[in-house]
């Protein structure tokens, strides 16, 4: 499938839609945002609309979305531990999590946003999100994600200003994001 959308991108509107509902996701995490439907991967969107020449970008994927990803945008791919955007199509392992950039106090723009595809948004262990964009507490289920990976986000994200963002998004194009201020909690969730 990959190589029947090579070089094509997502229309500006398309563009515009992707960047509006990773915004909205950002600033109310846990609360699902939906993505415009196209013919790439839904999780593809974030970095086709959000890349760029100067964006380094990691896919970890097994189809070859890499090659449409850089005709698309043009964004250079990059090791892992460097990259801006890490886009998970398969499941990201705890390793690969935990190689992720983070960014440091002076540089927190430095750290990645880690975009994984996901079976659902709901079904899964739940965790409870809190912070900035949360009015009280918010649980949050999400299936197809292993839970060791909250252990290591929550080391990610421990130097604050430093860290990473991440948007979870299912095979329908819905989207929940967790910002690097969200903390989340994993134990028992009635």
């Amino acid at each position: 499938m990959a190589v029947t959308a090579l070089g094509t991108a997502l229309r500006p509107d398309q563009t515009q839609a992707v960047f509006r509902a990773v915004l909205d996701a950002f600033a109310r995490p846990g609360i699902a945002v939906t993505l415009p439907r196209t013919d790439f991967p839904p999780a593809l969107l974030p970095v086709l609309s959000l890349a760029d020449l100067e964006t380094g970008v990691h896919l970890l994927d097994d189809e070859g979305w890499d090659t449409v990803v850089g005709v698309a945008t043009g964004a250079p791919s990059t090791p892992l531990p460097t990259a801006k955007y890490v886009t998970a199509l398969r499941p990201l392992t705890a390793t690969e999590f935990g190689d992720v950039a983070v960014g440091t106090a002076l540089s927190p723009e430095s750290g990645a946003t880690v975009i994984c595809a996901v079976a659902a948004l709901h079904g899964g262990a739940s965790v409870r999100l809190s912070g900035p964009g949360v009015r009280t507490q918010r649980e949050f289920a999400t299936a197809g994600l292993e839970f060791e990976l909250w252990a290591v986000r929550e080391r990610l994200v421990a130097g604050f200003p430093a860290g990473i963002d991440l948007l979870l998004v299912d095979p329908d194009g819905n989207a929940v994001g967790i910002p690097r201020t969200t903390v989340v909690e994993t134990g028992k969730v009635n």
